[in-house]
């Protein structure tokens, strides 16, 4: 396309980078395996027991360990080395594939262990997905990232086109089991690609940051992101009441007359409808914007989920399904650029963390609640219901609006200063930080405005408390003060301001008046001992 803009380039461009090349087709075939584990795992589940509960609780188990385990994973893939997490995800993940086929094999499978080992797989992923997603940003530049994040999109698509069909062939000629093991082989390309891929080392001054002090961290910078929470909200929202068709997909086949076949060119279509949407995505970007896209999505997931409920036809149903994996494609697709394109380095396996936390558990207890109510209400009664909490949510949320993240510069500022201070304990602490302003009393309202977005600058840097305040006998004279836990924690919001933050802080420094600088004061706690000693 003529048109340089990273969110219209061609979803192919990032193929161009051989690592992102090598791995794009190693997980599209550990993505085609991902879903002959489903399908055999779902149809298993049927032929099991008669339970609509048991066969949504596959799809829960399947996320559920994304919802719990989504802010350590996504601290371990901010803190310690991406690919080696990649390496010990992916080995896991074969190891439990191994073991669900040789069980089912065996006959020794049942119900719960059924879902035991479909929520070991899961807890693979939920360790596996922050470190990937991360990872992209590191195979290409910044202008093919929307691109590599679509690719990625059409490469799972494909494989749920692919994946579902062949699936449910396999289960009906192998049994499950051969699907399992399918699954665990498809997980050695992926193992090899990362064992090969020379990751550059990262250039730090400071020490990593600790596990739990990054999880904080994470939860504090998404907290006062309000472009970030604005897409968790909307995506949460959305799929709380659309993982109502996935996860009672398997019961209309079922009740239907379709078999494992039927079921699997269900899913087939999903992916065939996410693969056509992929390809036009970067159009539809063109020419409107990310709400919009989201708003029409929402829309057509639920027409679809209606459909689901109450057509009969298995070809009305496949075409259905066609219009819901486009739906499904372009609104995750698009909320996922968005998150990808807001959030600095440092940060964003732990912003993607959160952001899946809120998605994969809207996806698990979604699963059991439209479960829970297919079993109490019936299955069409639940999807219509379904359907229409997605309308209705899209209504609520509409004034929470998008934005894509283009014209941010979050490389690394590098201008903003380390303070000139005695050598102190890195870990002592807080600290508090002030910085006096002295500016023209007429421009306080405009100094105010400028200051609020420098105040959510600090916060999701990593400060726990902040405050501005003027002299009472002295107007215009301010002093900005924030607290940090420790003198290590403020060296790395040093590190952590990006170009993009540091024109905040110029704006806010246009204020100040005279020949120096705001004057800045670290004040280093110490601890006072009272006459008991204590």
């Amino acid at each position: 396309m003529s048109d340089p803009s990273p969110t219209r380039l061609s979803p192919w461009r990032p193929l161009r980078h051989h690592t992102y090349r090598a791995l794009w087709i190693a997980t599209l075939a550990s993505n085609i395996g991902t879903w002959l584990q489903s399908v055999g795992a779902s149809w298993l589940m049927t032929s099991l027991t008669q339970s609509a509960v048991m066969v949504a609780l596959v799809q829960a188990a399947t996320s559920l360990p994304m919802f719990v385990f989504s802010l350590p994973a996504g601290a371990l893939a901010d803190v310690i080395d991406r690919r080696r997490l990649l390496l010990v995800t992916q080995g896991w993940m074969l190891f439990a594939a191994v073991g669900l086929s040789a069980l089912t094999a065996a006959g020794l499978m049942t119900p719960w262990l059924l879902l035991l080992f479909t929520a070991l797989l899961g807890l693979g992923a939920a360790f596996n997905q922050p470190a990937q997603q991360a990872t992209i940003p590191e195979l290409v530049p910044r202008e093919d990232l929307p691109a590599a994040v679509a690719l990625g999109s059409i490469g799972f698509n494909i494989a749920r086109a692919a994946g579902p069909a062949i699936g449910g062939l396999i289960v009906a000629t192998a049994g499950a089991q051969a699907n399992f093991l399918l699954n665990a082989a498809s997980f050695l390309g992926v193992l090899v690609v990362l064992y090969r891929w020379k990751r550059p080392a990262e250039t730090s001054a400071l020490p990593a940051e600790r596990f739990l002090g990054a999880m904080r961290t994470g939860v504090r910078y998404v907290r006062h992101s309000p472009e970030v929470l604005a897409v968790i909200v909307r995506g949460s929202v959305f799929v709380l009441c659309a993982s109502s068709l996935w996860a009672l997909l398997p019961v209309v086949a079922r009740e239907q007359g379709q078999g494992p076949a039927g079921y699997g060119l269900l899913l087939a279509a999903l992916g065939i409808g996410a693969v056509s949407a992929a390809m036009v995505l970067p159009r539809l970007t063109r020419r409107g914007s990310t709400d919009l896209i989201v708003g029409v999505s929402n829309l057509i997931f639920a027409g679809a989920t209606l459909a689901l409920g109450l057509v009969d036809s298995f070809w009305l149903l496949f075409a259905a399904m066609l219009l819901a994996g486009g739906a499904w494609l372009s609104l995750l697709s698009s909320l996922n650029v968005a998150i990808q394109m807001l959030v600095p380095s440092w940060v964003r396996g732990r912003a993607l963390s959160v952001y899946m936390l809120f998605i994969f558990g809207g996806l698990s207890f979604g699963s059991a609640l439209w479960g829970a109510a297919a079993d109490r209400l019936g299955v069409s009664t639940s999807l219509v219901i379904s359907a229409a909490g997605m309308v209705l949510g899209l209504l609520g949320t509409l004034g929470i609006h998008l934005r894509s993240g283009e014209g941010l510069n979050l490389a690394p500022s590098r201008q903003w200063p380390a303070p000139r201070i005695q050598e102190l304990e890195t870990e002592k602490g807080p600290v508090l930080v002030s910085v006096q302003y002295r500016i023209d009393p007429e421009r306080a309202a405009e100094f105010t405005a400028a200051m609020s977005d420098l105040r959510r600058i600090r916060l999701r840097g990593g400060a726990m408390q902040w405050g501005l305040f003027e002299d009472s006998s002295e107007p215009g004279l301010y002093t900005e003060m924030f607290l940090v836990s420790s003198w290590m924690e403020h060296l790395r919001q040093h590190e952590r301001i990006t170009v993009a933050d540091e024109e905040v802080r110029l704006r806010v420094g246009s204020f100040h008046l005279g020949p120096e600088p705001p004057a800045v004061q670290h004040l280093i706690a110490e601890r006072v001992r009272g006459r008991n000693g204590t």
